[in-house]
């Protein structure tokens, strides 16, 4: 019995589906610009997020050794910081490495170079990297490089310089910006959410409004409201599913006309890569959304009439 009365809904949610021809794709327009607008906020969380990942690996805190620090000294406290669960990454540049890359840097200044070669030893001092996982972090990592944790095991002090105190403007900057973005995005993407529930909500109930005498007509001779229903919930289902796949095939063309334009603008990152790499992610929340939102919005809509 409960199957047969499936397969009637069913059947009439399919039924008025397509003998609502233009109010079907009515609605189905409208959910395609709701899910558009869901589609848009992936995007741009995407690109936001990658803009300011690239800009959190720009800010790093270099320590500056002593001349005569020894290299196994400097390894040790190397393990040391990479054992921090602050710390991301940890690179070791050596006295000669650094000497090198400071050639490569002035190779057109020739006085500076002329200096430099009428030293008698190399006048740099080796330096370790460190990035931290987020940039909050930096000053528990300007903490730990204080005191004892700095010096050899013979108790000399083999840190010339730590350079958080000339970062510290760029981290707190980007920590700031970082969690603004993140709280404007939330609420942005609320906001847009509720509008594109609200105008299917709507449309939909319009679509509803139609059959109000059919629903009177049932309630009359008895059917249950889940009976009732049932038909208009899926007929809701199928505008979201119907109005995803036309969503996710228009993203195709709209993110390949903007990949070389966004990998430009936002630091590399290229929008219609993102989509390709992502695409069953982005299908899976951009079908699911629609279908949910055209049967919850069905749900909604048909209450009025059944009581």
């Amino acid at each position: 019995m409960y199957w047969i009365s499936f397969k009637r809904i069913i059947k009439s949610g399919f039924f008025s589906f397509w003998r609502n021809g233009f109010v079907s794709l009515s609605s189905v327009f409208v959910m395609v610009i709701a899910l558009g607008v869901l589609g848009s906020i992936i995007f741009l969380g995407a690109l936001l997020n990658s803009s300011l990942g690239a800009l959190q690996e720009k800010v790093d805190v270099n320590v500056y050794f002593v001349n005569n620090a020894e290299e196994p000294e400097i390894l040790s406290l190397k393990t040391k910081i990479e054992t921090l669960p602050e710390v991301g990454f940890v690179s070791y540049i050596s006295r000669e490495k650094a000497l090198e890359d400071f050639k490569t840097r002035h190779e057109n200044d020739a006085t500076t170079l002329q200096a430099l070669d009428e030293l008698d030893e190399n006048p740099l001092g080796a330096v370790l990297n460190i990035r931290a996982k987020k940039p909050s972090q930096y000053e528990d990592l300007a903490n730990f490089l204080k005191g004892d944790n700095i010096l050899s095991p013979t108790g000399k002090n083999i840190v010339e310089k730590v350079n958080y105190n000339q970062n510290k403007v760029a981290i707190d900057r980007l920590t700031s910006l970082m969690a603004s973005a993140q709280k404007i995005g939330l609420g942005i993407m609320i906001v847009l959410i509720l509008m594109a529930l609200l105008i299917t909500f709507n449309t939909i109930r319009l679509a509803i409004y139609i059959a109000r005498e059919e629903i009177s007509v049932m309630k009359l001779v008895g059917a249950s409201s889940t009976y009732i229903r049932g038909p208009f919930i899926v007929g809701g289902m199928l505008y979201g599913l119907i109005a995803g796949i036309i969503t996710l095939v228009l993203f195709y063309p709209v993110t390949a006309w903007l990949g070389k334009e966004t990998a430009n603008f936002f630091i590399g990152i290229n929008i219609f890569d993102y989509y390709i790499s992502n695409f069953g992610q982005i299908f899976l929340i951009i079908i699911v959304s629609g279908v949910v939102i055209g049967a919850i919005s069905s749900f909604l809509a048909v209450r009025r009439y059944l009581h």
